[in-house]
Order: structure tokens, then C-alpha cells, then sequence
């Protein structure tokens, strides 16, 4: 031990040079010299040390070698053992750069501190530039057996980096080192990174690729969001060849390839909507919603829940990508681009069946709604200062889309491209040669961008024009999302709606099986029917649930489709001249043209999230309800008559008893366009769907027309549309309204009867199921087929019998305040006609083989129904200032009788009918009698009457005969507009005939009162002779 007067020996002092050697060696982990003691990691350049000497330098790694010595460490044929390949040895060795530059700001000599800074950041940017060459390039240096690929190892680098605690599976490697990615992509040249992040981004996809909404999406999602901030990166992306991509695949369409193949198909593709053709792990039916049935409602909330929070993660972090990718002028029109490909490949999609092999699955386009409605919100939250940004043209001078080929709201194809011609020539600008072109291939971009209009020329070839249109991005992002929405969110809630009723239905058989095994002895046939049954119940129930988890539970998603079709209803307002009514004779040609499902896809939203509960709480529905009102009674605006009666059905949703919200009451009643027009449209509506065009138009009818008297229903109770509703009966007694009446009568005699038919049809077949011995003994299909046939007449009963219910209602209430238009020569015969075969079949002899087991399960309340025909009997007789009801009454030769009128007001007594109302009716029955007697009487004054004085449908006596114009028949007035009432044709020869085509022939007219006279003239002194001759008798006698 030295003793402390002894000085420690002073440690030799190294040159700035060694310092430097010591350094760099370190970082590259090599050595020029022998090592004394072996370190398995550290690379002996022994070559590079032989051409060092050669060149009489030093052995030493300094600045103006390290290059040199780098490759040389790179190029090692046999490397150390245990070695990292080339991209992890260099990412490794820009980690070890880091420490030691950590490391050197301890020196003090501040000059040999700033030499060692410029060299180790020298070596950086070269261990940094290999790095990309080697990703780029991956056989550039010698590598391992079995060596990862760079962009394999990249990627995991990228992945580590992103993993997150929640994530479902842990990361699949160690984090990069710090602030190596950044320098790595980040500022250099395109050409540098691109060969790498082409390998990096098809890798990138097949992590995503094929998996479901509860799979490790987000994690590559946060990758891919870090990649597209740094601007190379992004370049690299939207020139990616699969980009969109050009690749076929057998048997696969080009919108489906869009899917499989591009970039971002494979993230649009993860969703919680099952993809049959191409599924998808984990199976989310199966983890979430098998069995559903038997699971607590409290599970089946949580997998609600957890579907919405990773879809709603995953939308976001696309709309996040793309927001990036749009603010980038490199690559704005690439995204653009994008989006219109695969919209145009997937036009498909907006047709009744799809081709799920041809097309995208719903999943991505359920997915692509939803971003594409995040991107639409900056100008959704300003749409009133925002809408005048949507330009009309855009539908037919963009070159991106093709809307030219969609329906349009009311006018066909030929019309639009006349349109379109007639626009372009009249704003079309001449070229140098001063030829006007024809509008044909128009090209238009986003913000700022210009394109190419093709203006038409007059001799009609198409050629390129030089104008220019420019459209901004709300205008392109507008139009993009409705064909998006259209082709996505809509087809999707349409698939949502067949799919809830293809499960009702094998529900239902799955039910009406099991009724035949309990009530009967099973077979293996049936067996085996109730376990295929089974399974398809719940393969349905699960893609039910999933539909629901991704859409209907997703209120925000719902909202902001709302939000977008509100826009797309005040920017159609505006295309008219704004709300205001009456709209202009004139349909203008911008709207007239528009694709008719921008306007279809907004009702069929309405509808569904109207029935969604707190779907539409605080969401401002006035300009709807405005819009509905103005057009749902315009066939000049409005061509389809099925988008009308949608209109209606929205409404419908929105009555206060339906709806839940306190809200929607003031819509009805606070609206001064709604009190003024709202009843007289519906009654106009209730008029013309009568002929929808449609070969179901018969029954699909009902249907409208339910809707319609529901709403009328709910707004006969508001006192201020009862009064508008007087007046239109006032105003419109002899036109609509008496149309209105004519069809209420027409529907509630064919829905009774259709009714009353299918009871007796019940009866039948639960009389053979009474019989047990007889019914088991039927072979099992029989019993089958017999049970489907009584679902089916139950469904029929109840839907029949509740729409005559409420027509029969309709004229109970409207009859006591306008009771006027029944009374018209035209009606009247008919309401009697109406009145006597209701009144026989509930009160007649046959009324008790009407009875069935349950008849409230059919909505059959024949008491309530009774109290109502005699009240509409009633309320008209009340109006009946000329006495002309009780005629019409005793005319009816089909049902009426005097004892009919007898039985119904012993009825009316059992049922506690009101005494007033029974008096009154019992009254109107002797009246009704008193008129028949008279009608007999009156008959027999008459005699034979002239065939030509008789009316030739009906063979009464004509009071009032008219010539139609086209066939040159004469008929009675009344007879013929009854008949225009429902059918605006001859009967004759079915040409077209209205009212006002009428012909009066006035001198029959005058040779038939002529003939009345004269026989009643005659009768007279016949009768009176008669009279007397008993008394000359009784005189002579005395």
C-alpha cells in the first residue's frame, strides 16, 4: 500500500484522434487491431486495417473513414456470432450513437467536445442512411439464415412504438430507439424511403388483413396515422401501386378487389358486420351474441357497448388519416381519387341484390359512411353559411363520379341529358376556334384544383373543351358522402331491415313446428326441420345483433347522418326557392335532375331513427316536417309516389302517442305551413297513391293509406287542422275531397269483406284442429302446410280488419261535421250501399258465424265497428236537409232490408249504445222504409220505360244523361262520376275521360221529364177512377 505522501500515477493522455477511434468503435462495434481479449460482438476489420496501413494511415475509426469502415462492417461474409442482420445492427449502432453523444457532454475541453459531436453525428446520418438503403434493398449486404425482411423489422420498430395498455395482445417486439423512425423517414429525400415503404405498407396491410372488430386493428391503425404526419410517407402511400390497385382476381369484381387489395381496404374492412365471403376473426357473432336469447340484457349491453368503442376508435383514427392526407396538397387529390374509385367500382351496391363477390362488403362501406360523415362535420355545424358552397353542377361537370346514370327525382335519363346540353350550350365559353363543345367527359377536382369541362358542340361530336369549373372540397365531400351514405349506411339499414324480417319468419316457422310436435307425435323429418330451423335462427340473431351493435346503437353515428341529410333537405329547398308554398308551377330543371336517393336515403334515416329510441331527442326536425309537407303531394316535383308515402310515414313516426317526445306536438301545431297545407296534401296523397304504377300497387295502397289515416287521425284532434280540414271539405267538395271519400269507401268494403272472408277461413281450420283424432292423423306436412296457412290468414285478418277499423272511424268522426259531400248525388247511393253491407254483416243472420276464439287478437271489435256504422248512419241523416238519405238507404237492393234496421237497434240496446243515437237510427229506418214504399209506388206509375231513357250500367231511370265525347254513349251523370271517381276512363271503350269532358244531352234530358210527366199524368185519373167507383157503388145502392 502506497504510503499518502506518494502521488498516484497519472493516467497517459489520449489524443482527440484516439478519443475519437474509442467512439466510433464503440458505436459500430468493430476493431482494427487484434483484439487481446475476444468480444464475441465486436467485428475485427482485418482488411480494412491492411488497406489503412497500405495507405499509411493510422489504425484508427475516425470521421474520414468511418464510411469505409461502416460498409466494411456491413459487408462482413461471416459476421460474429449471434449477430443482428444489417437493419437491426445499424438501428442498434444509431442507438449506441445516441448514448455516447449523451456521454460526451461531460468533457470539459469544449473543443474536443464540439469535434466528437460532428463525428458522431457524421456517423449518424450514415448508420441512418444505410439503414434506408438496406430497408430499401434488403440483399445489398450479406444477411443471416432466415433473416427478417427490414420492413419486417421496421414494422415491428413501428408497432412496439404504438402499443398501448389496452391493447388486446401484447407488442411483438421492443421499441426502436429514440428518435430513430423520425430521422429514418423524416427529412430526406422521397427517392431515399420510397422502395422501403412500399415492402412497409403491403406488410402494414396484411396485419389488418381479415380481421374483426374485437381483433388487433388499432395498433397498425396508430401506425399508419404516425406514417402519413411525416410528409414523404404519406407521397409513398398514395403512390403505393396498390394504392388503387390495378391487380384482377378470378372471380372477383373490381369494387371487391378495392377491398382485398388496397391499402386502406383492408383497415375499411374491419368491422363488427359479418362478411360471409370473406370473414373476418374473431368471429364477433359468436363471441357476443351467441345464445343471446338466454343472456342478460345487462351482457348483451356490454358487447353493444364494446362494438361501438372499437369501431368508433377505429373510424376515427381513419377520418384522422385521411384529414392528413386531404391537408396535404401532395396528396389531397389522391385521396380524392381513391374515394371516387371506390364509389365508381362499387356501383353495385346501390342495386337490389348485390353481388357480395363483385362488390365491397358492408362492413367497409358501413365504415367509409362513418368517416366520410367525420369529415362533412366542419360544414355540417355551419351548413347555413356552408350550403351555397354545394354546387349543382357538380352532379353533371365532374369528372371524378358518374350521377348522370342515377334515377333522377323526376326526370328520365332523356330529359337530364337534354338538360345537361341545353345548360352547357347556354354557358358554354368558345375556345380559340370559337367551337362550342358538348358537355360529356367535365372534369372537376377539390379546392383549388381546376378541371376540364367538355362543352357540346353544335354538331354534336364530343371533343375537350378548355372551360374550366372549380368545385371546393365541402362541394366534392358533399356529393362523395351521398353516394357513400347511399351505397353504405343505407344499404346496410335496408340488409338490417330483410334480415330482422327473414328471422321473424323462420321464427315464426320454427314456432308453428314446435306447436306440431307438442300436439302431435314427432317424426325425424319434422325433427330434423326443427334443428335446421334452429340454427338458421341463430346464425340470423347473431348478424341481427351485429347490425344493431355497429349502426342502431351507435346514437352519434345516427346523428351526424341526420345532420347530413338535414344540409342535403335545405340545399334541395333552396334548388325551388326556399320554404315557401305554393311551390312554382314550374318544376325547376336543377332539382327535377337530382338523383332521386340523395332525397329517398334521407326519408328511409328518418324513418329508422324515429323508431330508434332518444335517436332524434334535441335534434331539430323542422326543416323535415317543412319539406314533407311541400312535397309529399307534388307529382310534379315528386315523380316516385313510394318516396311520398315515406314522407308520410316519417310524419306518422313523429305523432306525439308514437314518437315518446313532447317535441314533435309542436311540430304539428306551432308550424304555420303545416296548419295550412299538412291535411290538404294528405288527403291529395290519399287520392293519388291509389296508382302507384307498381304491379303490388293494389296492396301496397293499404299500406300508404294506413299511414295516412293514422296521421289524419291524430290531426282531426288539433283543433286548428279540424278547421282546415272543414274548409278544404268546403272548397274542395266537388275535386279532391270527394275523390278522398271515394276511396275510403272503396277500401273499407274490400278490407271488411277480404276480412270477414279470412275469419271464416280461422274458423275452418280451428275446427279441424279441435278434432285432435282426426288432425294427428293427417301426415305431418299436411299439418304443416295447414298451420302456415292459418299464420298467414291471422296476419291478413289483423292487418285488414285494423285498417277498416280505422276508415270506418275516418267517416264516424268526419261525418258529424261534414257530413255535405255524402250527400252529393254522386256519393250518396254509395255511402247507403256501403252502410247496409256493413250494417248485414254484423247484425244480419250470418253475424254469429263470425265468431272466433280470440277476436281482439285480429283487431275484430264487431260492437265497436257496429256503434260506428250506425253513427256515420246518423251524423248524415243529420245533414240531410232534402231528405234524399232514407231513398238512397231503401235503393239498395243488395243489402237492405226493414228487418235488418229492426235486429241492429235491438243490438245497439244490448250493447248500451247511447239512447239518442238509437232513436234517431230507428227513426231513419222508418223514413227508410216510408222511401221505399215510395219508390214502389213511384215504379209503378212509370210502366215499361224506354230502353233508350234507362241508364246503361245501372238500368234506372236517367235524371241527368251526358254524352261521353269518345265513345258517344249516353249515361247518367251521377252513374259517370261516380265511376271518374275511381277510374278517369270511358268504361266504354277505357280512353280518357274526365268530368269536365262531359256532354249534356239536353233534349233526351227533356224527353225523358216529358215521358215522367206523361205517365204520371195518366196514373193519375186511372187511380183516382179507382178511388171512386166504390162510392157511385155505395150510392146506388142506397
Amino acid at each position: 500500500m502506497a504510503s499518502p505522501s506518494t502521488p498516484a500515477p497519472s493516467r497517459p493522455q489520449r489524443s482527440p484522434d484516439e478519443v475519437e477511434d474509442i467512439i466510433l468503435r464503440k458505436i459500430l462495434l468493430v476493431s482494427l487491431t487484434p483484439p487481446s481479449s475476444p468480444n464475441p460482438a465486436v467485428a475485427y476489420l482485418e482488411l480494412t486495417a491492411a488497406e489503412l496501413l497500405s495507405e499509411s494511415r493510422p489504425l484508427l475509426a475516425l470521421r474520414d473513414n468511418a464510411e469505409r469502415i461502416l460498409i466494411d462492417r456491413l459487408s462482413l461474409p461471416d459476421p460474429p456470432a449471434n449477430s443482428s442482420p444489417p437493419f437491426a445492427f445499424l438501428a442498434a449502432a444509431f442507438r449506441r450513437a445516441a448514448d455516447e453523444a449523451r456521454k460526451i457532454s461531460t468533457i470539459r475541453d469544449s473543443g474536443l467536445q464540439a469535434r466528437l459531436k460532428v463525428s458522431i453525428a457524421h456517423i449518424r446520418g450514415l448508420i441512418l442512411s444505410y439503414a434506408r438503403i438496406v430497408a430499401g434493398n434488403p440483399d445489398t449486404f450479406p444477411s443471416p439464415p432466415n433473416a427478417p425482411h427490414p420492413a419486417a423489422e421496421l414494422l415491428i420498430f413501428l408497432l412496439a412504438e404504438a402499443a398501448d395498455s389496452l391493447d388486446p395482445t401484447p407488442a411483438p417486439g421492443a421499441p426502436p430507439p429514440p428518435g430513430f423512425l423520425d430521422e429514418l423517414l423524416g427529412n430526406v429525400d422521397y427517392e431515399a424511403i420510397e422502395p422501403v415503404m412500399g415492402e412497409l405498407y403491403e406488410r402494414l396491410r396484411q396485419r389488418v388483413d381479415k380481421v374483426s372488430a374485437l381483433g388487433d386493428f388499432q395498433r397498425p391503425l396508430r401506425v399508419l396515422r404516425r406514417l402519413v404526419g411525416i410528409p414523404n410517407c404519406a407521397k409513398a402511400l398514395v403512390e403505393h401501386p396498390k394504392w388503387i390497385p390495378k391487380n384482377q382476381i378470378m372471380l372477383i369484381g373490381e369494387g371487391r378487389v378495392m377491398e382485398l387489395s388496397s391499402l386502406l381496404g383492408a383497415f375499411f374492412h374491419v368491422s363488427a358486420i359479418p362478411d360471409r365471403e370473406f370473414a373476418s376473426q374473431p368471429d364477433v357473432g359468436q363471441q357476443c351474441f351467441s345464445e343471446a336469447s338466454s343472456r342478460r340484457p345487462a351482457d348483451l349491453m356490454s358487447s353493444f357497448a364494446t362494438i361501438k368503442s372499437v369501431m368508433n376508435s377505429l373510424q376515427d383514427g381513419l377520418r384522422d388519416i385521411l384529414l392528413v392526407l386531404l391537408k396535404n396538397l401532395d396528396t389531397r387529390d389522391k385521396v380524392l381519387e381513391y374515394l371516387a374509385e371506390v364509389i365508381n367500382k362499387n356501383v353495385g351496391r346501390s342495386r337490389m341484390q348485390v353481388d357480395p363477390l363483385k362488390c365491397a362488403s358492408s362492413g367497409m362501406f358501413v365504415n367509409l359512411s362513418a368517416v366520410m360523415l367525420r369529415l362533412c362535420e366542419p360544414f355540417l355545424d355551419q351548413m347555413e353559411s356552408k350550403k351555397d358552397k354545394i354546387d349543382v353542377k357538380y352532379l353533371f361537370c365532374n369528372d371524378r363520379i358518374n350521377f348522370k346514370d342515377l334515377t333522377a327525382i323526376n326526370a328520365s335519363s332523356e330529359e337530364v341529358s337534354s338538360w345537361i346540353e341545353s345548360w352547357s350550350h347556354a354557358h358554354a365559353q368558345d375556345d380559340s376556334s370559337g367551337v362550342a363543345r358538348f358537355v360529356e367527359s367535365q372534369e372537376a377536382t377539390s379546392s383549388g384544383k381546376s378541371s376540364s369541362v367538355s362543352l357540346p358542340s353544335k354538331g354534336g361530336p364530343l371533343a375537350r373543351g378548355s372551360k374550366k369549373e372549380n368545385f371546393s372540397f365541402i362541394c366534392e365531400c358533399f356529393f362523395m358522402t351521398a353516394r357513400v351514405l347511399n351505397m353504405g349506411l343505407m344499404k346496410a339499414v335496408a340488409d338490417f331491415k330483410h334480415l330482422s324480417q327473414d328471422l321473424a319468419r323462420y321464427e315464426d316457422d320454427l314456432e308453428s313446428n314446435n306447436v306440431l310436435r307438442e300436439q302431435s307425435e314427432s317424426s325425424p323429418q319434422l325433427e330434423q326441420d326443427i334443428k335446421r330451423l334452429e340454427k338458421i335462427v341463430a346464425v340470423l340473431s347473431q348478424e341481427k345483433y351485429c347490425y344493431e351493435a355497429q349502426i342502431i346503437r351507435d346514437d352519434a353515428f345516427l346523428q351526424r347522418a341526420l345532420s347530413f341529410y338535414r344540409l342535403m333537405i335545405l340545399w334541395s329547398v333552396d334548388l325551388v326557392g326556399g320554404f315557401k308554398m305554393p311551390l312554382p308551377s314550374q318544376c325547376p330543371k336543377e332539382f327535377s335532375c337530382i338523383p332521386e336517393h340523395f332525397l329517398d336515403d334521407a326519408m328511409d334515416l328518418l324513418a329508422l331513427t324515429s323508431r330508434v329510441p332518444k335517436a332524434l331527442e334535441g335534434f331539430p326536425l323542422d326543416d323535415f316536417l317543412n319539406f314533407n309537407i311541400m312535397f309529399m303531394a307534388s307529382s310534379s316535383y315528386i315523380k316516385n309516389p313510394y318516396l311520398k308515402a315515406k314522407m308520410v310515414e316519417v310524419l306518422n313516426c313523429w305523432m306525439p302517442q308514437r314518437s315518446g317526445l313532447k317535441s314533435t306536438a309542436s311540430l304539428f301545431e306551432g308550424h304555420q305551413l303545416c296548419l295550412d297545407y299538412l291535411v290538404k296534401n294528405l288527403l291529395k296523397l290519399y287520392v293519388d297513391i291509389e296508382f302507384t304504377g307498381s304491379h303490388t300497387q293494389f296492396f301496397d295502397k293499404f299500406n300508404i293509406r294506413h299511414n295516412i289515416a293514422e296521421l289524419l287521425e291524430y290531426l282531426w284532434d288539433v283543433p286548428s287542422h279540424r278547421n282546415a280540414w272543414r274548409q278544404i271539405a268546403k272548397e274542395e267538395e266537388k275535386g279532391v275531397y270527394l275523390n278522398f271519400l271515394n276511396f275510403l269507401i272503396n277500401d273499407s268494403i274490400y278490407l271488411l269483406d277480404e276480412s270477414l272472408n279470412k275469419i271464416l277461413e280461422l274458423k275452418e281450420i280451428e275446427a279441424e284442429m279441435a278434432n285432435t283424432v282426426a288432425w294427428n292423423s293427417r301426415p305431418a306436412q299436411e299439418r304443416e302446410e295447414r298451420l302456415r296457412v292459418f299464420h298467414q290468414s291471422e296476419n291478413i285478418v289483423r292487418f285488414d280488419m285494423k285498417l277498416a277499423n280505422e276508415d270506418v272511424g275516418m267517416l264516424a268522426f268526419t261525418s258529424e261535421q261534414i257530413p255535405a259531400p255524402l250527400l252529393l248525388p254522386e256519393m250518396v247511393e254509395r255511402v247507403a250501399s256501403m252502410l247496409n253491407y256493413f250494417l248485414l254483416q254484423l247484425a244480419g243472420p250470418q253475424r254469429k258465424s263470425l265468431t272466433v276464439k280470440d277476436p281482439e287478437k285480429y283487431e275484430f271489435k264487431p260492437k265497436q265497428l257496429l256503434k260506428q256504422i250506425v253513427t256515420i248512419y246518423v251524423h248524415i241523416a243529420r245533414g240531410d236537409k232534402e231528405a234524399i238519405f232514407p231513398a238512397a238507404i231503401s235503393k239498395d237492393g243488395r243489402s237492405y232490408n226493414e228487418q235488418l234496421f229492426a235486429s241492429a237497434g235491438n243490438i245497439l240496446w244490448k250493447i248500451g249504445v247511447d239512447p239518442q243515437i238509437i232513436q234517431e237510427f230507428t227513426q231513419l229506418a222508418g223514413k227508410a222504409k216510408a222511401a221505399a214504399s215510395e219508390a214502389m209506388d213511384a215504379e209503378a206509375i212509370l210502366g215499361d220505360i224506354p230502353d233508350e231513357f234507362l241508364d246503361p250500367i245501372q238500368y234506372t231511370l236517367m235524371e241527368d244523361p251526358v254524352i261521353l265525347p269518345s265513345s258517344r254513349v249516353t249515361i247518367d251523370r251521377p252513374v259517370i262520376v261516380r265511376h271518374l271517381l275511381s277510374d278517369s276512363t270511358d268504361p266504354f271503350n277505357r280512353s280518357h275521360l274526365t268530368q269536365e269532358m262531359l256532354l249534356p244531352d239536353t233534349d233526351l234530358k227533356l224527353r225523358i221529364q216529358e215521358f215522367v210527366r206523361s205517365q204520371q199524368s195518366r196514373k193519375r185519373p186511372a187511380a183516382d177512377s179507382e178511388m171512386g167507383a166504390p162510392d157511385s157503388a155505395a150510392d146506388m145502392v142506397e
